[in-house]
């Protein structure tokens, strides 16, 4: 089968698609034929090794898997879980990593679960990446609730297009921080408040958060702190030494906290919970997939040199061609 196959940390030039043997599942094991990936940012710290605890899962002085950790794709032996052979899936392999390739094998009670019926295995590739992100913050961390104002900082990118639909999903009044292009799609998803960082600071509107998501690591806890409400939280998917020092000092107060949550390391059960939830919003059409740009297995290097750009709208979709 194919799969991209990387030697050692670095740019995206380090990456090759190689013939390298089909997994053979074990008894307790699915087989998946992958048909859809993404390239995502955490695919891109993964694949430079930094920041060095990254390592911790992926090898220490060189990679030792396979890329990736979402997937959409069928079930070619089902073993003995509750899936038929044909039946189409999609979730998070996890720490199993291994999803930039044609096959997997993953434990059978690993995340994975039944596709919604009304999208492509693109669609729901990318569905997996962003939004397993964002609704464990909003949902679990935020606790947000009907009416709270929450502010969405990167919400163009591939977890900030699924955290504005989640948030209206639970009735909070959204503003979105995107750039000038993604406006008018920031609209379409439902956000009731459009800024555009180019042309002002969201940080001097006078405006007042009780959650502040930032999705994409590009603030602090110290900028954001005064344009929370009282009691507020600031979020972030980025485990910077700034944030991660205000998480230390807030995390015992009852006033404005700062929050980083590896959501990714949660347990297999938990994501899978999960993604039947997230099946049910895009099947009732409250949750749809945003995909910026698709590419095949073979152009990996260039998806994730896209994503390195900065500038990724929704999804880095990841086509896989079986033959």
């Amino acid at each position: 089968m194919k799969a991209v196959v990387i030697t050692k940390y670095g740019s995206p030039d380090v990456m090759r698609v190689e013939e390298v043997s089909k997994p053979v599942p074990k008894e307790n094991e699915l087989l998946i034929r992958i048909e859809a990936t993404v390239a995502a940012d955490s695919d891109c710290a993964f694949r430079r090794g930094k920041p060095i605890a990254s390592r911790l899962f992926t090898g220490i002085t060189k990679p030792k898997h396979i890329p990736g950790d979402v997937f959409a794709g069928v079930i070619e032996e089902p073993g003995k879980s509750e899936f038929k052979r044909g039946d189409k899936v999609y979730g998070s392999s996890g720490t199993h990593f291994g999803t930039n390739a044609q096959y997997i094998a993953l434990p059978e009670d690993e995340a994975v679960a039944h596709m919604p019926d009304n999208i492509t295995f693109e669609e729901a590739a990318a569905i997996s990446e962003g939004s397993l992100t964002a609704l464990p913050f909003l949902r679990d961390h935020a606790k947000l609730k009907a009416k709270q104002q929450i502010l969405i900082n990167g919400a163009s990118g591939g977890v900030g297009v699924y955290a504005v639909q989640v948030a209206k999903f639970f009735g909070a009044h959204v503003t979105a921080v995107c750039g000038a292009s993604s406006v008018e799609l920031m609209k379409t998803l439902g956000a009731d408040k459009v800024i555009d960082y180019t042309k002002e600071d969201f940080t001097q509107t006078g405006e007042r958060y009780h959650v502040i998501f930032d999705a994409v690591g590009k603030s602090t806890f110290k900028k954001c702190k005064n344009v929370l409400a009282s009691g507020g939280i600031y979020l972030t998917t980025v485990p910077a030494a700034g944030v991660m020092l205000s998480m230390l000092i807030t995390s015992k107060s009852t006033g404005k906290k700062a929050v980083f949550a590896a959501t990714g390391l949660r347990k297999p059960a938990e994501k899978k919970q999960d993604l039947i939830f997230l099946k049910s919003l895009v099947e009732q059409g409250k949750l749809i997939a945003v995909i910026g740009q698709s590419f095949s297995l073979e152009q990996m290097a260039k998806a994730q040199k896209y994503v390195e750009t900065g500038h990724k709208r929704g999804s880095a979709s990841v086509r896989i061609n079986n033959g």
